[in-house]
């Protein structure tokens, strides 16, 4: 059974994050890399990890995404206190902020499977299966991805938790985000996921209380480690190669 090591990060920049992710990808591709050569017994680990984190207002553009999606300029943005990035994960736009669980796993999928699929649909039952301990029903949306509510009623389906991840050899990062207690007049100012007849939606908003953050993320934790067949370890982020802020 694999063993994840989890770091919940807290509130973090977006780009520090982004820089972590691109290190601790990289890691793995080499060590991958240098295990070719090797015998079995003679091989390199390839640890696993899960970072739990909240971002200051950023929207974040993925590499088959369209700018025109962001609908706000360069004043606007800053008007808004918010930040802005192209990055290199799959799908369109999307907003991260203050009240929104985001989560990156970065695993080796040869130690779990070697299916993308697979893991795209682990990660919305991970999630799906977070939602029921507040009665709420997640549900997949035919021809999307990402965890969305009323996904059988076109006029009133809305996104809860938007994804994008980027994959190399079978070594994942990017992630989910769901929206907790997320302030959503922040996707007023983009097109969510370059969908623009769908609206978005949080656990605040359907229940109308806020809600507990670590009771979301102890939850979301125990499916995942359900749904994926692995061990969680929490872990210091002070072991982390973090750069300073």
């Amino acid at each position: 059974m694999p063993e994840v090591a989890v770091y919940d990060l807290g509130s973090i920049d977006y780009k520090r994050c982004w820089d972590l992710q691109e290190r601790l990808f990289a890691d793995k591709l080499q060590l991958k890399t240098a295990n070719r050569n090797l015998a079995q017994a003679e091989q390199h680990p390839i640890k696993h990890q899960l970072l739990l984190v909240e971002h200051p207002h950023v929207y974040t553009l993925g590499k088959s995404g369209k700018a025109e999606n962001l609908l706000l300029n360069d004043e606007e943005l800053q008007a808004v206190k918010a930040t802005y990035y192209h990055i290199n994960r799959g799908g369109d736009i999307t907003y991260h902020g203050p009240g929104q669980l985001v989560v990156y796993p970065l695993l080796d999928l040869e130690q779990f499977r070697t299916d993308i699929h697979w893991y795209m649909r682990s990660l919305e039952e991970a999630v799906i299966q977070t939602l029921v301990h507040w009665g709420i029903s997640g549900q997949r949306y035919p021809g999307y991805t990402g965890v969305w509510l009323d996904a059988d009623d076109d006029d009133n389906a809305r996104k809860i938790c938007a994804m994008g991840v980027r994959t190399s050899r079978w070594v994942t990062m990017h992630g989910i985000a769901l929206n907790v207690n997320t302030n959503l007049d922040y996707f007023k100012h983009i097109v969510p996921c370059g969908i623009d007849d769908k609206a978005v939606a949080s656990m605040k908003q359907e229940l109308g209380e806020t809600i507990d953050m670590g009771q979301v993320k102890a939850h979301f934790l125990a499916a995942f480690q359900q749904v994926f067949g692995c061990t969680l370890h929490k872990h210091s982020p002070d072991t982390l190669p973090l750069a300073t802020s």
